[in-house]
């Protein structure tokens, strides 16, 4: 094919990381995590960028968990911000659990909203008072475990017996 992705120009930076928000709110993420890529190529430090793209990463797990969900954390786990980095991730682990529930994994799905939840506990203690967004996660996650019938069901089952082999 002989060809090759081009690179944006540094005064391109800003309006391409607007235009990948614009394609997350239009329900794209594929196009969004594009462009973030292409931005974070020149310019692998953008903070917006690297948010933008763990953001639409995790767009994509209700049908591509399994890949995405390594490379989502990764992203948030290079931001400069403690709270961001705690806050990203329990949004990450929040929207796994979701899709794990939807992929008839509950048990998954629960430990899934147990990490969201710690996230969300660590990144209220670090951000700002007038910040909400940790809070109302954490509730989420927790209306979930505690209300969803699988994840009830799920958290309510006697464990299987272990069997240990040998003499």
């Amino acid at each position: 094919m002989g060809r090759e992705l081009k690179q944006l120009r540094a005064r391109d930076l800003s309006a391409a990381v607007d235009l990948a928000k614009h394609y997350r709110d239009l329900n794209q993420p594929e196009d969004a995590e594009s462009i973030c890529r292409d931005v974070l190529d020149v310019a692998p430090d953008n903070e917006d960028a690297r948010r933008t793209l763990g953001l639409a990463l995790t767009d994509q797990f209700p049908t591509a968990w399994m890949t995405l969900f390594d490379d989502a954390c990764a992203a948030f786990a290079r931001l400069r911000s403690e709270y961001e980095r705690m806050y990203y991730t329990g949004v990450a682990w929040e929207r796994y659990a979701k899709a794990q529930l939807v992929a008839g994994r509950a048990d998954n799905a629960i430990h899934a909203f147990e990490e969201a939840i710690g996230r969300f506990e660590r990144a209220d203690t670090l951000g700002s008072p007038d910040d909400p967004a940790p809070i109302l996660h954490y509730n989420r996650c927790l209306r979930a475990l505690t209300t969803h019938p699988d994840l009830v069901r799920a958290a309510s089952a006697a464990p299987e017996p272990g069997y240990e082999f040998g003499d």
